[in-house]
């Protein structure tokens, strides 16, 4: 009997106490120099919200969260720490990206400029119009939007990372199913996502990729929140009036580089609101798109 519980322990300790195998990209993965300054630390989650520089090629400035799997950097990385890495995204792995090769400057780096905050330049200007066709085959136009507050993402199905369309189309999914329940502001916000890739996102694809994320297949209900996509130069007209940038990974023809937009459009057409890349939330929309209402 001893024997035997001496061989169960044994074995617990012996697998409990192997560590946990750190995450390796492959072959298709790529990698891209990243410096950032530290904004916030989570050891326990393993991850750090860092603002960083426009990584060429992939992504423009903004702050996000990064996993990091090596342990030794979190007696060092501290809010206000200048880092340099090395940024892997690999869709293939659980996390499809995180940081590697960390080098961390406890001072800040004077090379580094600190970002202005100022106010978006679109912000009171008229947003151009365009014409689109959402999940329902139904031709519509910006324009037709005019008397209700609009808030606008954009997003590419086949997207894999958590932090970019994932995460907008979560929120805005979200954020609908809030303002569906909302009898005083549900006819008065609309939410619109538009995809940037023609080619693969017909309307019956985003059709199933909205109903995917509102969970409801039986009767799905896009009054508040539509899914869109139309020809590249109309989708191109807005975009680049908002700044966003996208382009087909040439490395990987099934993917994107692209940045992050999110605005909030008022009754005659106009910006209201611009929100901060990745750093909302489904209720920050709601918060933004009724204080608009109620302006």
């Amino acid at each position: 009997m001893y024997k035997v519980i001496f061989l169960i322990l044994a074995t617990f300790l012996m697998f409990g106490c192997q560590a946990e195998e750190p995450q390796k990209a492959s072959e298709t993965a790529k990698r891209y120099p990243m410096t950032g300054k530290v904004i916030s630390v989570d050891k326990a989650a393993k991850r750090a919200r860092i603002e960083h520089e426009e990584i060429p090629g992939f992504m423009e400035k903004m702050t996000m969260d990064f996993p990091i799997m090596e342990d030794w950097v979190w007696e060092d990385l501290v809010p206000g720490a200048i880092v340099y890495a090395e940024l892997v995204v690999d869709s293939t792995a659980k996390e499809p990206y995180w940081l590697e090769k960390i080098s961390i400057s406890a001072a800040p780096n004077p090379d580094i400029a600190q970002p202005e905050v100022k106010e978006p330049e679109q912000i009171g200007k008229e947003v151009p119009n365009a014409s689109l066709t959402n999940q329902d085959g139904k031709r519509f136009s910006l324009r037709d939007y005019r008397g209700k507050v609009l808030a606008v993402t954009f997003i590419y199905r086949e997207c894999p990372l958590p932090e970019f369309c994932i995460k907008m189309s979560r929120n805005f999914s979200d954020a609908a199913l809030r303002l569906n329940e909302d009898a005083e502001n549900k006819d008065k916000i609309r939410l619109l996502s538009i995809s940037f890739d023609p080619e693969r996102d017909t309307p019956a694809k985003l059709r199933d990729y909205g109903i995917g994320y509102m969970g409801n297949p039986e009767k799905p209900d896009f009054t508040v929140w539509q899914l869109a996509v139309g020809p590249d130069a109309e989708v191109r007209k807005v975009a680049d009036f908002f700044g966003l940038k996208y382009e087909i990974d040439e490395q990987d023809k099934a993917q994107f580089n692209h940045s992050l937009v999110t605005a909030i459009i008022d009754r005659e057409g106009k910006v209201a609101k611009m929100l901060p890349s990745n750093r909302w939330s489904a209720d920050d929309l709601v918060r933004e798109v009724t204080a608009v209402v109620n302006k």
